[in-house]
């Protein structure tokens, strides 16, 4: 008897916790992912918090082989625009038979519970494969698996900007500071991953400049990031390393 699927599509953000939760239901013989979703910031062409190019995340997408779908953000949405552009997304997606939306996400509660009630008004569920993980035993298993990734955005109030550019690996992880999550679930850095399992080739990238910039921290809580004038700075800074596509 052929055992029913459940027809997803996953989030991709084209770094490592993506990856690993994406390993994990490509094995699952329940789901059945149709498609990848991924936020891209359509003025700058680049992935949405990563800084990473656009055409880096299409070659992601053939190695892995699944169709590609893009959600275009204008360069400095607010929430509402963010939400509503979700919103007609997550219709489309539904529309196509797909009635479950998949996330890299560990521990992040309130993150979960906006995804959660969010899909809900679309009729969709939400799954979280690496949910409330250890992320020391999480990161251990991702090099063990043979992925390879590299730090393209560092939140420098939270971890230093030379961390940027650096490839995961065991050396890496000894450098961090303590108060740093080695999976980064904190928002202190996010990552490219260019190699691994679910991929049929490795991506060819060569290193860029590394650019430093400064954001105006939100100041309500309808926009994302919030936070007390007491909790983070007036100012968010980020450290984007630059990559670009490879001729093989």
């Amino acid at each position: 008897m052929q055992t029913k699927m459940t027809k997803s599509v996953f989030n991709w953000s084209g770094g490592k916790d993506s990856a690993l939760a994406l390993y994990h239901v490509l094995k699952d013989p329940h789901i059945s992912v149709e498609r990848l979703l991924t936020t891209v910031n359509g003025h700058h062409q680049r992935i949405s918090m990563h800084g990473v190019r656009r055409e880096l995340l299409h070659a992601q997408a053939k190695a892995i082989g699944l169709p590609l779908d893009e959600l275009l953000l204008p360069g400095m949405p607010n929430m509402d625009t963010y939400n509503r552009l979700m919103g007609d997304k997550m219709d489309d997606i539904k529309r196509g038979g797909i009635v479950q939306s998949i996330f890299g996400d560990i521990f992040l509660e309130d993150l979960k519970q906006y995804r959660e009630e969010k899909l809900a008004k679309a009729g969709l569920k939400a799954l979280f494969p690496l949910w409330q993980r250890n992320t020391k035993e999480l990161i251990a298993e991702f090099l063990d698996l043979g992925f390879k990734t590299i730090v393209v955005c560092v939140k420098t109030d939270l971890l230093p900007e030379d961390f940027a550019g650096r490839i995961i690996d065991h050396d890496f992880l000894k450098d961090l500071p303590s108060s740093v999550d080695p999976c980064g679930e904190n928002g202190e850095f996010h990552t490219f991953v260019f190699d691994g399992p679910i991929f049929s080739s490795p991506i060819p990238f060569t290193m860029g400049e590394q650019v430093l910039r400064t954001y105006e921290a939100p100041k309500n809580q309808k926009d994302g990031c919030y936070a007390s004038a007491d909790e983070q700075p007036p100012e968010i800074g980020f450290c984007f390393q630059d990559l670009t596509l490879s001729k093989k």
